[in-house]
């Protein structure tokens, strides 16, 4: 059986883990969070981006520089399908982060609650020590006692 020192450097070690476990959701969510907002920028930049240009295509113009903005719009969707694809892989290891942490945050919840009851138990043993000792001392002042009234009681005979 582990000792409480040992128990208590193992929870400690768990409390470093878990710490760790929440910095790196911290930074995941951080990470999401930019990709995210680097997607709707690109989102918005594309709905900006048409409308300007929808203007323009109304009136007659040539057809390389419509092939041009086709061209365009076509590797702005790539990116932000590309983009959105990163999201969904930085949300991903949110999650993944999340349970993680979960994880270490369960195992420092049971380690804590371990030692709780191993220090329950040593003040119960502890209090066991107490009362045996306790009671042989006053065993002991009752025999003291009891010899001293027998002594007592033969010498006046």
């Amino acid at each position: 059986m582990p000792t409480l020192h040992a128990l208590l450097q193992l929870l400690e070690h768990e409390r470093r883990s878990r710490d760790e476990a929440l910095q790196a959701l911290s930074r995941s969510e951080g990470a999401a969070g930019q990709a995210d907002a680097q997607a709707q920028a690109l989102d918005t930049y594309r709905s900006e981006y048409v409308e300007r240009w929808s203007a323009r295509f109304r009136e007659p113009g040539s057809v390389t520089l419509m092939q041009c903005y086709q061209g365009f719009i076509q590797r702005l969707d790539q990116a932000i399908t590309q983009q959105r694809n990163t999201v969904a892989q930085a949300r991903m290891r949110v999650d993944q982060a999340r349970s993680v942490l979960q994880h270490n945050e369960r195992r420092v919840a049971s380690m804590e609650k371990l030692i709780e009851r191993r220090q329950q138990q040593q003040q119960h043993q502890l209090a066991r020590r107490e009362q045996a000792r306790t009671d042989e001392t006053a065993q002991r002042a009752h025999a003291r006692r009891m010899a001293a009234a027998h002594d007592h009681g033969e010498s006046r005979l």
